[in-house]
């Protein structure tokens, strides 16, 4: 009893206090403003990799920061070496900054204040990917046997590896400054991949081939005639043409003479390392034919009027044009080519019981081809191709008003078991032309198999195709990090046709540099880091 009644009491007595307390009330000033003498620390700290090396920095500024210090340290997360520092306005957020490949930075932003000590340092940490500083190669940088190479001038370089044959070139210093070196030594016709090192850490990568030699071949000047030169030719001949303009005439000395006339395999070349000549032919394939290959070429559908000396289209004419019917060819090659005002197709191929085993489109641009309504871009009607594939490419205003892939099914070859595949990777195609009854599969042959991929579409109305029943079989495609920017039904859901049903592309804006003037060149950011579209436009 004694011990509850002391408890009473002090529980009481505490109840009396608190109540003469609040009654008095308390007189300190309230603190409306916090003294402190350290400035705060930077918050929400991101760091985003850009195009392999570039790190890509963002936090949320304060207000009354007068800067903010930014230290980079290379594989130390201790910070004992500083490898970069950079000072940082708010306004300049986001900031990229460019750092060495293959590395794990360690990174830390401070907030600087005048009257008051900095902040405490806000981590974060980046691995910059495989360095690119090479940059693109350009026409005439590769020849036979030698290969000229770039890369950001000034960057700290040591070597250039080569493979095959593990060849290496040490860089010199006036190479190192001009960011130039050119490696000799190679073998013609052969893929090499080369790598830049700086020490033993990887600066850059790049692959091409090399041309093929000289003297394999026959030389052509732009004062002879092409198609007598091709004449005398024989079968897998390679013809190697000096740059200028070459064009043929009839008996009159007036009247062009516009076909190449094959009846045998041939290799129509450029010359590496130097200007594309310009040709004013078609081509004709006839049955004797097994392969052909136009290289390093400016392919253009247009001859001098006779009475006004101006330029125009040779009457309905497509680059290529497969006759020959019964017949089995090889392999029809486009490569490093400019080809430009054809009014038909790119290849037409309707020629009947008639099988092609490829044809394919690499590091070229074609434009204003397939412009009149006569025919399809890519059209085989009744001959069968076992591979179409179109990479590295650019095709601006091409199938206007038509299709651009059509592969018909060819009587007494479709349902047979054969297959025809198509592949479309890293092209940009620019489609302003297109209507939205265009299809750029227009795949009926039997059993067929495509694949899209890595591809930019800009501004095309088309479809893919509306072949999706069981009687008109185009097969489903394999989509793969595509970019559809203003082609909406490419994409859009509808059960008559094949579309991109997979969660892989975007439609993002690529920022064209002037697609009128057919300058490709992306900004978009995104874009270059995912690597879509050809490859000559992503710098």
């Amino acid at each position: 009893m004694k011990a509850k009644f002391i408890i009473k009491t002090f529980l009481v007595s505490l109840f009396m206090i608190g109540t003469l307390m609040s009654c008095t009330g308390y007189t300190e000033d309230l603190i409306d403003v916090l003294e402190v003498n350290r400035a705060f620390a930077p918050i929400e700290l991101k760091a985003t990799i850009r195009t392999q090396t570039t790190v890509e920095l963002n936090w949320t500024p304060r207000d009354n920061v007068d800067h903010y210090v930014v230290e980079f340290s290379a594989d130390d997360p201790n910070f004992t070496t500083i490898a970069k520092t950079v000072s940082v306005n708010a306004s300049e957020l986001p900031i990229q900054v460019q750092m060495e490949g293959e590395t794990v930075y360690s990174i830390r932003v401070k907030a600087v204040v005048t009257g008051l000590e900095d902040s405490n340092w806000t981590t974060v940490t980046a691995t910059t990917l495989s360095e690119q500083i090479f940059t693109s190669i350009i026409d005439g940088d590769i020849a036979s046997k030698e290969a000229t190479l770039r890369w950001v001038a000034g960057s700290n370089v040591t070597t250039i590896v080569l493979t095959p044959g593990n060849i290496t070139h040490t860089i010199t210093a006036t190479e190192k400054a001009n960011g130039i070196a050119t490696v000799t030594g190679l073998s013609p016709e052969t893929s090499y991949q080369a790598v830049l090192y700086n020490g033993t850490k990887k600066r850059g990568v790049a692959t091409f081939t090399t041309g093929i030699d000289l003297g394999d071949g026959i030389l052509v000047k732009s004062t002879d005639d092409l198609l007598v030169a091709i004449a005398n030719a024989n079968s897998g001949a390679k013809l190697f043409l000096e740059p200028g303009e070459y064009k043929s005439f009839g008996t009159d000395g007036v009247t062009p003479s516009t076909e190449i006339l094959l009846a045998k395999s041939i290799t129509i070349s450029g010359i590496p390392g130097k200007a594309k000549p310009v040709l004013r032919y078609k081509v004709t394939v006839n049955a004797g034919t097994s392969n052909v290959s136009l290289l390093d070429l400016e392919l253009d559908g247009r001859v001098y009027n006779t009475t006004s000396g101006v330029l125009e289209n040779i009457a309905n004419a497509s680059v290529i044009t497969v006759t020959g019917a019964s017949s089995n060819y090889g392999d029809f090659i486009i490569s490093g080519c400019k080809v430009h005002d054809f009014t038909r197709s790119l290849i037409a191929a309707n020629a009947s019981s008639s099988k092609v085993n490829s044809f394919t489109v690499d590091n070229s641009i074609i434009t204003n081809v397939n412009t009149n309504i006569g025919a399809d871009f890519i059209d085989f009607r009744n001959t069968y191709v076992a591979n179409v594939t179109l990479k590295n490419s650019t095709f601006d205003k091409c199938s206007a008003s038509r299709d651009f892939i059509r592969m018909d099914a060819a009587t007494g070859l479709s349902g047979t078991g054969l297959t025809s595949t198509v592949l479309i990777d890293a092209c940009t195609i620019y489609g302003k032309t297109m209507l939205a009854t265009n299809r750029i599969l227009y795949v009926r042959f039997q059993t067929n198999v495509l694949t899209v991929k890595n591809t930019l579409f800009g501004d095309t109305a088309g479809i893919y195709s509306n072949q999706a029943g069981a009687t008109t079989p185009t097969s489903i495609p394999t989509f793969s990090n595509n970019n559809y920017f203003n082609s909406p039904l490419l994409f859009a859901v509808n059960s008559a046709n094949r579309y991109d049903a997979s969660t892989t592309y975007t439609t993002l804006d690529p920022g064209f540099t002037n697609a009128a003037t057919g300058d490709f060149t992306i900004s978009n950011q995104a874009l270059k880091d995912r690597k879509v579209g050809d490859p000559r436009w992503i710098k």
